[in-house]
């Protein structure tokens, strides 16, 4: 598949669900993944940084046979030698990972994601060559250790004006407070524990679609 192509099914994402095992429950990456696939979702990210290289690309190997065949992209976290490898739809890059233009040299046909935590940041990450940016953290997180601050659901449109790429936003969003963001424009989700914390996966997933396609 082609990035075009690859661009063209992205924009039809609503939820974009990541993974973190230790945050599930006592549930594994793939009883999370299956819950996902039977929800609906059209897009997983698979990032698990406390596993060794060789199990990150065996579990990367996992996800990629169970999202092509229930027809689901696969993003990889901030490893595009593993998101080579196991045929993946594309990688997502942290501000301290590999660079973004250098990604699109060895991979040209993956997209490729980058966070932001602000519009200067979003804006390097779009001149670069970013298919998309991620914005946040938008609320409290506890997913991410150390990060004390938090941009609030008022920064997507102060940022997304700016924006000729489509942008994610994540950080703390829940089926509580997801119309907050909704209301200042963003259409692309993304969340862990919303997800990876609930009794029925399958549900949340469905329930925080249904929020996103029915905001008014």
């Amino acid at each position: 598949m082609t990035r075009d192509e690859r661009k063209s099914r992205f924009e039809a994402v609503d939820i974009y669900p990541v993974t973190c095992e230790k945050l599930s429950m006592g549930r594994s990456d793939i009883e999370v993944l299956d819950g996902l696939i039977e929800g609906g979702a059209r897009i997983v990210q698979l990032r698990e940084k406390d596993l060794c290289e060789r199990d990150f690309y065996m579990l990367a190997q996992i996800f990629r046979e169970r999202t092509a065949k229930a027809g689901i992209m696969l993003i990889i976290n901030d490893r595009v030698d593993v998101a080579i490898a196991v045929g993946a739809d594309g990688v997502h890059l942290g501000q301290e990972d590999f660079p973004v233009p250098a990604a699109k040299k060895i991979a040209p046909d993956l997209l490729i994601g980058a966070s932001s935590h602000n519009l200067e940041e979003a804006l390097r990450a779009q001149d670069e060559g970013a298919d998309y940016v991620n914005i946040g953290p938008i609320f409290p997180t506890g997913t991410k250790e150390g990060v004390k601050y938090f941009l609030g659901p008022e920064a997507i449109s102060q940022i997304a004006p700016g924006l000729r790429i489509p942008f994610t936003v994540m950080g703390g969003i829940k089926e509580t407070n997801i119309n907050e963001v909704l209301a200042n424009g963003a259409r692309k989700v993304a969340v862990v524990t919303a997800i990876s914390q609930a009794a029925d996966i399958a549900e949340a997933v469905r329930a925080l679609r249904g929020a996103i396609r029915n905001f008014e």
